[in-house]
């Protein structure tokens, strides 16, 4: 089913002085005007479109790539206040508009917001920035540990960063494990760490062989300067561990067990020591 608020591969069936007109399924004929179309565009060709609504609130298609798609949330600019609301730049003639009861707090022109955007009763795209209502925080959902996932950066929290994961659902980056500069409205590609009994999720910017990599590397640091032997092995404190690798013991013996079985060390009786 064609919708307004989508992209979508359409036929030429028509064509004026004033553009084209394209078939559309339900919505009937859609014109594509002539400011936005090829030269070359020929009836029964085929071109892909965004369709929106016009300032007439009649459907119309565009070769303008928008910023997002109804459903999709963005980091848009408000470009102007008006009595009924904020006018964002997504990326099409039409500025999308966030109404005043759509705002999680005032709009400033030439300030950016996080919002969703969705079809209004009247089938007008438009936008939110009350992003906690369409994001879920309950236990239905299918994530599972080390999924590749696109987050989308929210607000920063006591424990660390939270995230959209995959348009749907909020995600928690923990602090002490982002060792990079993240910005509100970022969108930037993560892991699942782990999913919590309550549901909850746990998200990390590495995948796990990843950060096992690096505290291999941490590891091979610490022995290289330190004449290739640590006094710590899987036996000793974790706090020791932690201490002197800044990693947990679960983690340190993970990476010890790796290099062992690459012969990059030995396990000795009061440490680990570079062969």
């Amino acid at each position: 089913m064609i919708e307004i608020g989508s992209t979508y591969d359409l036929v030429v069936v028509k064509e004026t002085d004033f553009g084209v007109f394209l078939n559309a399924g339900d919505l009937g004929e859609i014109l594509l005007p002539r400011k936005h179309m090829p030269d070359d565009l020929q009836v029964d060709d085929t071109i892909e479109v965004f369709l929106y609504l016009d300032s007439e609130d009649r459907p119309i298609a565009t070769t303008q790539t928008p910023k997002a798609e109804v459903g999709d949330f963005a980091y848009l600019e408000v470009k102007e206040n008006t009595p009924i609301g904020a006018f964002l730049d997504w990326g099409l003639d039409k500025d999308v508009l966030v109404p005043f009861a759509e705002q999680h707090r005032p709009m400033n022109v030439g300030d950016s917001y996080l919002v969703y955007l969705y079809l209004d009763n009247q089938d007008r795209i438009t936008a939110t920035s009350k992003i906690d209502k369409v994001v879920s925080e309950d236990d239905q959902h299918n994530f599972y540990p080390q999924q590749q996932v696109d987050l989308i950066i929210g607000n920063s929290t006591e424990m660390g960063f939270k995230a959209i994961v995959d348009q749907s659902h909020w995600g928690l980056l923990y602090k002490d494990e982002v060792d990079q500069r993240l910005s509100f409205g970022q969108s930037i590609q993560g892991y699942i760490k782990q999913v919590r009994a309550d549901g909850k999720i746990d998200l990390s910017l590495k995948s796990g062989q990843q950060i096992r990599d690096d505290h291999s590397q941490a590891i091979l640091d610490y022995l290289s300067g330190r004449d290739g032997f640590a006094a710590v092995h899987d036996k000793s404190p974790p706090e020791q561990i932690f201490e002197l690798l800044g990693m947990s013991k679960k983690q340190f013996k993970k990476a010890i067990g790796g290099l062992y079985k690459q012969q990059v060390i030995t396990i000795e009786k009061d440490g680990i020591r570079l062969v």
